[in-house]
């Protein structure tokens, strides 16, 4: 199926339609504002503002689904996100990327480009591998998200350009967002 068949729950309570999107360039990401993580959301707004005219779309769909690190209510997480963070892009109502009610959005990202692993060359790759492996081998199995900001790059097309787990920081995706920017 088509990532612009997708209906996304939005905060405003609307359902959005991916399909507005065709064309552009998107940044789709499981966002956690109390995870340690959080502060990629810094990063992932400079590209947007860096990018939004030539045609980058950033999506954020919070979960709690990983040591509980989005616990509020959809109106909490948009007013934290927008007021500590500054995120002028959209994000979606909390949903869930992995188990038994994940999002089918997220079940064909996850199928489409498998779990690779982490960069086992960078201390914060190393660690979070260890991390997994041993206090959460459930996620560590499989090729499902393994856990708050993984991303996923598509093309204009609809098509999944790359998955970049965790500990890729949004600043080393700008080479691969500029060269999708750059293909008509």
């Amino acid at each position: 199926m088509s990532i612009f068949n997708y209906p996304v729950p939005f905060m405003d309570g609307g359902t959005g339609d991916l399909s507005v999107l065709r064309g552009k360039v998107l940044l789709i990401v499981n966002t956690a504002s109390k995870c340690s993580y959080s502060r990629q959301f810094t990063e992932l707004q400079h590209l947007y503002e860096q990018y939004r005219d030539q045609g980058l779309e950033i999506l954020a769909f919070p979960c709690d689904q990983f040591n509980h690190k989005e616990p509020g209510s959809n109106d909490e997480i948009a007013q934290y996100c927008r007021n500590h963070f500054h995120i002028s892009f959209p994000i979606s109502e909390k949903i869930e990327v992995t188990g038994p009610f994940i999002h089918p959005l997220f079940r064909d990202l996850v199928e489409t480009v498998p779990y690779e692993g982490y960069d086992m060359e960078s201390e914060e790759g190393r660690w979070m591998n260890q991390f997994l492996k041993e206090k959460h081998p459930e996620l560590y199995r499989g090729d499902g998200i393994k856990w708050n900001f993984t991303k996923f790059l598509i093309d204009r097309t609809g098509e999944v350009s790359g998955r970049y787990e965790t500990t890729v920081t949004p600043k080393e995706m700008e080479s691969a967002i500029r060269d999708l920017l750059r293909q008509a």
